[in-house]
């Protein structure tokens, strides 16, 4: 399948080597990530006690392991599987793959400390996706078309909701793949929210720029359907390097490239059932179906609460009054299937949208100034969006006003950030404490703050708006601001922090350390 990217990134073959050597763990699906898990200890849990899918799953993995910024109390916790889903027999959900930054440091076989850079390198040296026969896409083992009698989506899969105010059961992460109308190879894969509305019936949030939606516009204006696949129960891999986006995966860029450079091998599809597209052939489900043109819905049509579900910066988000629709078409899944869900404002997210952020910020500070950016972490506080903490090294002078055009790097590679905390290498930029440590003896607010107004930013910040701030126009616009916590060059050798004796400790105290890698 041909790929569009730019030519400066490496393409790996099938059957090279990986390019980076790394030494990539056991998975290329699902299943296989919930077995490495299980020789992790702490990593996974499961329970048979049965679970309402209706709130209840989500009010659970709020305490055991949701994190993020969903509603204190909370914590990072191990993954879950719930086997007894009340409705469902049969179907299992997992919850919380990805929420834990040391968990994707282990399905993706990098340091915790290293994924975004980790990331960094497999957007460099991308594999294209291959499709495979049929009989070799155990997404295909049992099959429900819409046209077959008491065809009812909402029978069939276990859709959650997350809190008793959601405008439905919702589909939290599935993988929408899609393709230029006029080019069926310019693929695009993003996660977006997807609102149960009938029996074959969907509603789609885009938030703007998203590629998938400007297919959906030029299907539209041809008065032409969308072709679909929405895919559930996923290599993670696949889930986190569909986060990348534009300008670091620009318009025609499929981001299963990415997976597959995490992996050193491709991402396997195979042709749909019902709808002129691809969809993973190692799902565990996949929904296929259409973007109906001129066709829209009230997302709370049936509840009428008035809100959607808990988005990632905390909140409930408002309800969309009109939303594009999917006509399902067929329902595909594995054998004894799990659905794969999130808690909207949990540790997930921040993995799922966190790690491409750095990823892509490191990519970029790299590229125009080398050397100077030792790391990236998109913090947890920002849902893995809004916050960034950059490390930097100075060398000379210059590099104080360099650092700083870092900071701008950072805010125009990804447009949804918000604000930059900048710290030096003496710094522990995933140490909350160490940060604002940083802030408080290396800052001045009128000294070291950059503000830079009326830049887009992102719609579900309840502060991105003209209620908020009069001098906005239109929603998701916002302040951006840049705190500089560095010490000027010229003054370091004044900043030194008390020097400590270099010791092992586990000589004294070996049961609270832990040999492996971190």
């Amino acid at each position: 399948m041909p790929q569009k990217r730019p030519t400066t990134y490496h393409v790996v073959k099938p059957g090279d080597p990986h390019p980076q050597g790394w030494k990539v763990p056991p998975v290329n699906d699902l299943r296989s990530a919930v077995e490495l898990l299980k020789t992790i200890p702490g990593q996974y849990i499961e329970t048979d006690r049965e679970v309402d899918p209706d709130a209840e799953l989500a009010g659970v993995y709020r305490y055991i392991g949701a994190g993020g910024t969903v509603m204190r109390p909370t914590r990072i916790g191990p993954a879950m599987t719930f086997n007894n889903v009340k409705g469902y027999p049969g179907f299992r959900v997992l919850v919380g793959l990805m929420a834990s930054r040391e968990r994707v440091a282990h399905l993706l076989g990098a340091s915790t400390r290293e994924i975004g850079i980790h990331m960094a390198e497999a957007r460099r040296n991308v594999t294209p996706p291959v499709v495979v026969e049929a009989e070799n896409a155990p997404c295909q083992e049992v099959i429900y078309r819409a046209e077959d009698e008491g065809f009812d989506l909402r029978k069939i899969l276990p859709a959650p909701t997350n809190t008793p105010e959601d405008a439905g059961p919702f589909f939290c992460l599935g993988l929408v793949l899609g393709s230029d109308p006029d080019d069926r190879d310019n693929v695009d894969v993003t996660i977006h929210r997807l609102c149960v509305q009938g029996k074959d019936e969907l509603s789609i949030f885009f938030a703007p720029g998203r590629h998938i939606d400007t297919f959906r516009k030029k299907a539209e204006a041809a008065g032409k359907p969308l072709a679909i696949s929405i895919n559930m129960g996923l290599d993670p891999a696949i889930h986190i390097g569909a986060e990348f986006e534009a300008p670091t995966t620009p318009f025609g860029f499929d981001e299963l490239c990415v997976a597959g450079g995490l992996r050193g091998k491709p991402v396997e599809l195979v042709e749909c059932l019902t709808v002129p597209q691809w969809a993973i052939a190692r799902a565990e489900v996949v929904i296929e179906g259409e973007i109906l043109p001129n066709v829209r819905v009230q997302e709370d049509q049936h509840t009428k609460t008035g809100k959607a579900m808990p988005e990632f910066p905390g909140y409930n988000g408002d309800a969309n009054p009109s939303l594009p629709l999917i006509k399902v078409k067929a329902i595909t899944t594995r054998k004894n299937p799990i659905l794969q869900t999130l808690v909207g404002p949990g540790e997930e997210h921040v993995s799922l949208a966190g790690i491409p952020t750095e990823a892509s910020i490191h990519i970029e500070c790299q590229d125009a100034l080398p050397g100077l950016v030792q790391n990236v972490y998109a913090h947890s506080s920002g849902g893995g969006k809004f916050l960034a903490v950059l490390q930097v090294k100075k060398r000379n002078d210059s590099d104080d006003g360099m650092t700083k055009q870092a900071a701008l790097i950072a805010l125009a590679v990804y447009r949804e950030l918000k604000n930059v905390i900048l710290v030096d290498e003496d710094v522990d930029l995933f140490d909350t404490n160490d940060v604002l440590w940083a802030m408080q003896t290396r800052f001045s607010g009128d000294l070291d703050t950059i503000f830079v107004p009326g830049v887009t930013g992102h719609v579900l910040d309840p502060s991105q708006t003209p209620l908020y701030d009069p001098r906005v126009t239109a929603k998701g616009t916002t302040t951006k601001t840049i705190y500089d916590a560095t010490v000027p060059y010229h003054l370091k050798d004044h900043f030194v922090r008390a020097q400590f004796m270099e010791v092992d400790p586990s000589l004294w105290a070996p049961s609270l350390f832990d040999k492996g890698d971190e």
